[in-house]
């Protein structure tokens, strides 16, 4: 990628000012654009465009891009995809306009050559004018950190994840739920067609993005094979890339071809393409959120030696289990530690071995659970600790989950929280926010363990 799309990018992501052209006086779909950009607190100028009105939600309108006093950096352009050609033109014609994302559906991905032929023409006038455009068919851009957003009621705090997705529903959904697995982001991107630029470019820019520490992308099909190889491995070098592909079935190619226009591969392709590029590898929302939690919040260094405390029994041996088939190990644990945990843990119906079990009494007395944990993170042994663990009252709960927090910081170890079917379901959201991955099974949080170890070896590798 050449510095110069690296800062056409950058300048996407920070606009100064913002055109909305089509956005309704009336609360219509493309209203929400302008809502979204308000509710995100916005610094910039934002110039709504209408042929009619003079006034929009109290910002002053303009009948069209060319009459706007001011610059425009970026321009969403929101009218049917007849009309968007002409918009392009009038952007144009302006100068200074840096980019547009496309919102409206009715190009490529209808099959039919007026709309192949249409979108050709748009990317000949933008480039022509030294505009870049992102969709059309898509919803465009998300950053806390500079104001930019897709959809109102997104988090404003900043993170580290930075997002790619063909699919602007998901890139929502995932943006809107993210914050509940302690998922912040730094930008985001919904793609749609990618009439011009397209997921290796910003896989390019994003991996070289210092306030992006992980990358997810959900991807229904690539343009440009080779370039998106070599764009995929330079960002896996310096960071994770979490891949979600879709369109690898019949089924699912004919999907993305009616969704996006996108042309899909063989899953044999893929996954050749995610092993040379790095990447990781999921299928499914719940495997893409809990790898993106768990690159987020676990340390890029991690040991294969686990050790398990929990005190439903069955959870124990199933823990011990998914420890094993993850390829990772239950740490032997020191005879002291066996000392210790033995003068805290209920001589009957319980385990001093890893698994340790304190037993169901540990749920009527926390501090069962909460001494255990401290006995057993102690241990030299212990690389990473997994912890199944669940009070029978609020009040149980929140001195426990304080209490993981404080032995988290005490001894640095990683903390997996596991959580026990039938119980607080907001006790996960807890310890995410505090940093603390919570998943919902542990074979679950075993196979991303497994993925970041897989990653730290393949990156080791190819440094």
């Amino acid at each position: 990628m050449t510095e110069d799309l690296i800062k056409q990018i950058d300048a996407l992501f920070h606009p100064e000012s913002i055109a909305i052209v089509g956005v309704p006086r009336g609360m219509k779909t493309g209203k929400l654009f302008l809502l979204a950009l308000l509710d995100q607190g916005f610094p910039g100028q934002i110039y709504p465009v209408h042929p009619k009105a003079d006034e929009i939600d109290g910002l002053k309108a303009y009948p069209d891009v060319k009459s706007i006093p001011g610059p425009v950096d970026l321009v969403i352009i929101l009218v049917p995809q007849h009309l968007s050609l002409d918009i392009i033109k009038d952007c144009a014609a302006k100068k200074g306009v840096k980019g547009a994302v496309l919102f409206t559906a009715g190009y490529k991905e209808t099959g039919t050559e007026e709309g192949k032929e249409l979108e050709k023409e748009i990317v000949r006038v933008a480039r022509a004018a030294g505009m870049r455009l992102i969709g059309p068919n898509c919803m465009g851009l998300y950053s806390p950190e500079s104001g930019l957003s897709f959809f109102p009621n997104l988090p404003r705090e900043p993170g580290k994840v930075g997002l790619i997705s063909h699919s602007g529903s998901l890139a929502n959904i995932l943006a809107r739920t993210a914050t509940t697995k302690g998922i912040r982001f730094s930008k985001a991107v919904s793609l749609g067609n990618e009439c011009d630029l397209k997921a290796a470019d910003f896989l390019s820019y994003l991996g070289q993005d210092p306030n992006t520490g992980v990358i997810g992308a959900y991807l229904e099909g690539i343009q440009k094979g080779p370039f998106f190889l070599e764009a995929l491995r330079k960002a896996s070098i310096n960071k994770p890339v979490i891949l979600w592909k879709i369109g690898s079935t019949p089924e699912g190619s004919d999907a993305a071809a009616s969704h996006t226009g996108a042309l899909a591969g063989s899953w044999g392709i893929w996954e050749g393409v995610a092993r040379q590029g790095g990447a990781t590898r999921v299928a499914g929302y719940e495997a893409w959120t809990d790898a993106l939690m768990g690159f987020s919040l676990l340390p890029p260094e991690l040991g294969d030696r686990l050790a398990v405390i929990s005190g439903p029994g069955g959870l124990a041996v199933s823990s011990a289990e998914a420890i094993g088939r993850a390829g990772l190990k239950l740490a032997e644990l020191t005879e002291d530690t066996k000392a210790a945990l033995s003068k805290v843990v209920p001589p009957t119906g319980t385990s001093l071995r890893n698994p340790v079990d304190v037993g169901l009494a540990a749920s009527l007395d926390m501090d069962i659970y909460i001494q255990a944990v401290w006995c057993t993170a102690q241990d030299e042994n212990v690389d990473s600790m997994v912890i199944v663990g669940i009070g029978l009252d609020p009040e149980a709960n929140r001195k426990f989950v304080a209490a993981m927090i404080e032995a988290r910081q005490e001894f640095g170890k990683p903390f997996i929280m596991i959580n026990v079917p039938g119980f607080d379901p907001a006790l996960a959201g807890n310890y995410c926010q505090a940093g603390l991955p919570a998943f919902d099974s542990a074979e679950r949080a075993m196979t991303t363990y497994a993925q970041i170890r897989r990653y730290q070896k393949w990156r080791e590798a190819h440094k």
